[in-house]
């Protein structure tokens, strides 16, 4: 019996649900249903409960947490580092749909994703209760449904937990812990002290609105009345709304499980005491017009339970971004801690500290090291407290859980364990099918020989040979150092114009760095610097640099500070070039040089971090020898994303139609192909809150089409806005050519294309 018939009888029946499917996955927030979409696409009939009336858990209309991951805000310095897959391409249809940040309008595209989906079952208001074993497996979940009144017993040779409290695993015994490691477990100079908190705590957000005449504001009896000891180390302001109140958290000394409903009272005492002084204090005579729209009723967990698998992720897999042979996913944000008396405490409402890159994230950590079929999804994955710190946000933890889907399904057919996926053939089949499928994982880059692009030979109508970008933007002042950053292929010397603008005579230095690792993007090393005189008025400078390229990497040529300077900018954008600035983003740093303590084993660096668009443009400059460094071969190297390289084709803006054709020496049957466009991957898109000022990443190549060798249009679509897209063919077809065509996305943007993927 189908699965959706086995609920339809559940339901209607005597009150007792029994369903059967391949993975069971319990948790409903982006973790949950990035796995069971993952499950669903790899044909495994799944079952998704959720204990809350919406998906998405602290990224719902319940809790309002923007989703951010490896990106951070964009004010760290991974660069490129944003989340694809199917957490991915909820982003991007999040940002198509919602760039006002509507937390409504994200549950119904999470909603949407799901029911989508054939295989899967949704039960929603589901909490599940207990858990059944046999010997070390779990046989079955009993879950109940407060709206139907009907209990469920969930059957299934794999399950999955993703329910942040991690119930099913504590219900089945699974190993786990709770608090923070002593510095000594696995040698963390950031483990902190008691005094500090061993448990990061809730919070609770709110919103208010200015209604256009005077709102009176009786607070409640409960409110908090002494709300001053809060008010004094922070500033309030009625431009910030939801969870720009991160650090409205409390808990951390309390059991943050079963106490979670002590804890939301707390935090509704100070939410309420809070909006009372801001309208009743005097003190912000501007919110006089201001009511009180939404508090939330649930608070947004932030650590309980982490489960043990084979491997526990530590402080230094992060900080020195150790290698896994078993690798299957990455985290960028911060190694981020909170101190446990949250509001109350006297000190900042969090201390975290930056890596230089991206890190890995092994399979070993996502399963339990004691029940043979649980999975590991979200923040309870085997990490210690540190880690913790950075692997237990939402877009790193769905991006995570996607691996679900193809690990489950090879342990089915295989008939296997997780544990057995760690044998070497067995994971570099896993790994090549994940980056097939749109998986990036750093430092894992095998060949896929079942792509026929990878036999062809490759034409295009142009190529873009960078000679430099025009200078059609506006003048910025250099009030922070300003960047440029320039993909180098090989050792050469070349000689660069840019245009400066003084009002009166100075000296200027210009310097060359590049990164320790060739994949990171820290411009720590310094090659060259050299200082110049600038004239008053406007001019063109010249410097000659003399490259020495051990390996492709991007260097920077950096305009250092001098706020008597002026240089010209480009409206040019270009797929894999990026202009930084030295200087911070408040909502992850405190300042434009990560200073640590010298005892926490944490790096030292500058932050080098990107302006948002409509800012952020690129250096205007000219080069008296072009860099190729956006070869038509780069379509089939299998790395979809600037990384060492740009990795990217672009065509000449002068290419009045840009395409690219692969040839065959033989026909070749073709059923699908995988495209995959330039919806930058250095764009955080933050789910909530954030006004983004477009709905498509200026880059990405919006109308195509792909002809055979006749000529003929096998496939067309205009409008497109996603990064990867699958084309199944009506029908198999025989061809010794595939030619792609292409229409620049915009006068200021070349068309690009990163990855192109034939199947028969």
């Amino acid at each position: 019996m189908k699965i959706k018939e086995e609920y339809k009888k559940a339901g209607r029946s005597n009150n007792q649900g029994i369903c059967n499917a391949d993975l069971v996955v319990v948790g409903g927030g982006l973790s949950g249903v990035c796995a069971a979409i993952s499950a669903s696409r790899e044909g495994l009939q799944t079952i998704l409960v959720q204990d809350r009336p919406v998906l998405g858990g602290n990224a719902s209309s319940e809790v309002r947490l923007w989703i951010l991951g490896a990106t951070s805000h964009m004010g760290n310095n991974n660069r490129w580092a944003r989340e694809s897959g199917i957490m991915g391409e909820i982003l991007i249809e999040n940002m198509n749909r919602n760039k006002e940040g509507n937390p409504l309008i994200f549950d119904t595209v999470l909603l949407e994703k799901v029911i989508a989906e054939e295989k899967i079952l949704l039960l929603l208001n589901t909490s599940v209760h207990a858990v059944r074993k046999a010997d070390e497996n779990i046989v079955a979940v009993e879950a109940f449904c407060s709206q139907n009144s009907t209990t469920y017993r969930l059957e299934a040779p794999f399950f999955c937990d993703a329910s942040g409290d991690g119930i099913v695993a504590f219900l089945a015994g699974a190993a786990f812990r709770m608090g923070a490691e002593k510095k000594e477990e696995f040698d963390e100079g950031f483990a902190p002290a008691e005094e500090y908190g061993e448990l990061l705590g809730h919070s609770m957000y709110f919103y208010s609105k200015d209604v256009g005449y005077p709102v009176h504001y009786h607070p409640p009896s409960f409110a908090s009345k002494n709300i001053e000891k809060i008010i004094k180390y922070r500033s309030f302001s009625l431009e910030d709304q939801g969870c720009r109140y991160w650090w409205l958290e409390y808990g951390g000394r309390l059991d943050t499980i079963h106490e979670t409903e002590t804890i939301k009272w707390e935090l509704w005492k100070v939410i309420y005491g809070v909006w009372d002084y801001i309208k009743n204090s005097g003190k912000f005579p501007e919110s006089a017009n201001h009511t009180l729209e939404w508090v939330g009723t649930i608070p947004g967990k932030r650590e309980s339970r982490r489960f043990e698998g084979d491997y526990m992720m530590s402080q230094k897999d992060i900080i020195e971004q150790r290698v896994h042979e078993d690798a299957i996913s990455y985290g960028g944000w911060a190694v981020d801690l909170h101190p446990a008396d949250g509001v109350f405490s006297e000190r900042a409402g969090c201390n975290q500290w930056h890596s230089k890159g991206i890190y890995q994230i092994p399979l070993r950590s996502i399963y339990s090291k004691n029940i043979d079929n649980l999975w590991f999804a979200g923040r309870i994955i085997s990490a210690s407290h540190v880690a913790f710190g950075s692997t237990r946000v939402m877009a790193t933890c769905g991006y995570t859980a996607q691996v679900l889907g193809p690990a489950t399904r090879m342990c089915i057919t295989e008939k296997i364990v997780p544990r057995d996926l760690i044998d070497q053939d067995r994971m570099s089949r896993l790994q090549k099918y994940l980056l097939r499928n749109g998986q990036f994982i750093p430092r894992i880059f095998p060949k896929d020989p079942e792509n026929l692009a990878t036999r062809a030979n490759i034409v295009s109508s142009s190529e873009l040979i960078l000679k430099g970008l025009p200078p059609t933007g506006p003048w910025i002042s250099l009030d922070f150092s300003f960047c440029q950053m320039l993909p180098l292929e090989q050792s050469e010397s070349f000689e660069l114009e840019f245009i400066t603008f003084v009002e009166e005579d100075t000296k200027m230095e210009i310097q060359l760095r590049k990164s320790v690792k060739a994949d990171n993007f820290t411009p720590e090393i310094l090659i060259q610097s050299k200082n110049i005189k600038v004239k008053k008025g406007e001019f063109y400078q010249k410097i000659l640099f003399d490259i020495h390229v051990e390996e492709p990497q991007y260097f920077y040529i950096i305009l250092v500070k001098n706020d008597k300077v002026k240089v010209r900018t480009s409206e040019m954008r270009i797929s894999g070039i990026l202009s930084l600035m030295n200087k911070y983003n408040k909502s992850v740093a405190t300042s434009s040089v990560q200073s640590p303590p010298n005892d926490i084993g944490i790096d030292t660096f500058e932050f080098w971090c990107p302006q948002r668009r409509p800012e952020g443009r690129n250096l205007a400059f000219k080069m008296n020898k072009g860099l190729r460094a956006f070869k038509k071969e780069f379509v089939i190297n299998g790395i979809a994303r600037p990384v060492q390289r740009t990795n990217v084709w672009c065509a000449d803006p002068e290419d009045k139609n840009p395409f690219i054709m692969l040839k065959w020496d033989s026909l070749q049957w073709i059923t699908s192909c995988i495209l995959t466009f330039d919806a930058d991957y250095d764009n955080a898109m933050e789910s909530s809150l954030m006004h983004h000022p477009e709905n498509v990443m200026p880059f990405c190549v919006r109308d195509f089409s792909i002809e055979d060798d006749e000529g003929r249009i096998i496939y067309e679509q205009k409008g497109n806005y996603h990064s990867r897209v699958e084309i199944q063919l009506q029908k198999k077809i025989q061809t010794k050519s595939i030619r792609i065509n292409m229409k620049h996305p915009s006068k200021m943007v070349p068309a690009s294309l990163f990855d192109i993927k034939i199947y028969e």
